[in-house]
């Protein structure tokens, strides 16, 4: 059977969208009919980089909570009362085999309204920390994929399996030289060059430290 449905769902951040596209384009080599759907939120980055990929998303009105009172706090109940709403329709007329969530706010109340309708659904955790909506659906999934040990401080250890995190085909086959890497991002080749990485929310802490010791 070939024709399955899957719905991925997560964003707000890279580390949430490119784990999903991955897992969307290794289900979508082994099951070359089936039909994919993204869910994500309005707005944020994942309504750009899914389309990029070749998939199709449609966006929740749904944020974070923040950690003071401000007006998003106060618009956050009826955010989510709308987006259980439109992800239990999203999931009625989909009809989706399985639902997997990578993690950020949109996922959570699209798994929920899965679970709730029977449908297996799986989460997958790219951190050493989790995640709190994560932490939040994990009652309601069938199985959690991991990438790191000790997991189950944070999820009940009979669903967790450790399988590590995906990552898309196209960085694992780079052709490219470094003359084309110089080029672009416009680096002077006689020169050395320093690669600091970080993501989500720590990001930016990161390039501050290196900015203040360059």
């Amino acid at each position: 059977m070939d024709n399955y449905r899957f719905i991925l769902s997560g964003g707000g951040t890279g580390g949430h969208i490119y784990p999903a596209i991955a897992i969307a384009n290794e289900l979508k080599k082994r099951f070359p009919e089936a039909e994919f759907l993204f869910v994500g939120a309005k707005d944020r980055m994942e309504m750009e980089k899914v389309p990029q990929a070749g998939y199709k998303i449609i966006g929740l009105w749904i944020s974070g909570l923040q950690r003071k009172l401000t007006v998003k706090n106060l618009l956050f109940p009826l955010k989510l009362i709308s987006s259980l709403i439109k992800a239990r329709s999203i999931v009625s007329k989909f009809k989706p085999h399985v639902v997997i969530g990578t993690g950020g706010f949109a996922s959570g109340p699209l798994l929920k309204m899965a679970s709730q309708k029977g449908i297996p659904c799986i989460l997958q955790e790219q951190n050493s920390y989790a995640g709190i909506t994560n932490k939040l659906l994990a009652s309601k999934v069938k199985k959690i994929c991991v990438a790191y040990d000790g997991m189950d401080a944070f999820f009940p250890s009979d669903k967790v399996i450790k399988t590590g995190n995906p990552v898309r085909s196209s960085l694992l086959h780079l052709n490219h030289h470094s003359s084309e890497a110089y080029s672009f991002f416009e680096l002077d080749p006689e020169k050395k060059t320093l690669l600091v990485l970080g993501g989500s929310l720590g990001a930016r802490k990161i390039n501050e430290l290196i900015a203040s010791q360059l």
